[in-house]
């Protein structure tokens, strides 16, 4: 090989090694692959409903028992922010060609990034963008952020984020607000612990199924 041919080889060989380990290094990058292999190796259901978001969807790894007349993927990943899903949505609502997407997720934003209830809802609207210029009619609903017991110290800006949310999307065609804050409150108004599990932040089965009885109207 002469020495220009090596050089330009060794060149090549250098940008795709690095494209390849920042791209591992990427938050999440991971689950995003994860996701790719299980729809290589397995059907995507036709015009199934999509979850996206974060562990809350993500521990719900059950949710088709839930809704068993329903199609549902479920393509939420833990620890993921409004942020991420911004980043990989090309990859997280490209290949479904859902007949409705539900979103949790902003939990993580507020208690990992330290942002304004304005900026979160910023990044929400920003997602919201992306749905809308891929899927112009698909219907979207979002999950309001949950008053996690191990986050009180964020439940001021939980409710102000949810509010925001909820305004806009009343101002939006085939775009819905699921509140699903009442259902996990005890006759007083105070949110249950015994539907978390130890951590105070993820559900038991109790608690979904308070979500199922608020969300089964929403499903298309």
């Amino acid at each position: 090989m002469r020495p220009n041919q090596l050089f330009k080889f060794l060149f090549l060989a250098f940008i795709f090694n690095s494209l390849l380990f920042f791209g591992q290094e990427k938050p999440f990058w991971k689950e995003v692959q994860e996701f790719k292999k299980i729809d290589h190796e397995n059907k995507i259901p036709k015009k199934p409903i999509l979850l996206v978001g974060s562990s809350s969807f993500t521990y719900w790894k059950d949710v088709n028992d839930y809704f068993p007349n329903k199609k549902i993927v479920n393509r939420a990943f833990g620890g993921s922010r409004l942020v991420d899903l911004n980043y990989y949505a090309d990859d997280l609502l490209n290949p479904y060609k859902p007949r409705q997407i539900l979103i949790y997720c902003g939990e993580n934003d507020v208690a990992m990034d330290n942002p304004t209830a304005t900026e979160v809802f910023e990044r929400f609207k920003a997602f919201f963008g992306k749905i809308r210029a891929k899927y112009p009619k698909v219907p979207v609903a979002y999950v309001s952020i949950k008053y996690s017991p191990s986050r009180k110290e964020f439940w001021p800006i939980v409710k102000d984020v949810n509010q925001m949310i909820e305004d806009y999307l009343k101002t939006q065609k085939r775009a819905e607000y699921i509140n699903i804050t009442e259902v996990m409150n005890d006759a007083n108004g105070n949110v249950r612990t015994d539907i978390f599990v130890d951590d105070m932040l993820h559900m038991k089965p109790e608690g979904y199924q308070l979500w199922t009885k608020v969300m089964a109207p929403y499903l298309k």
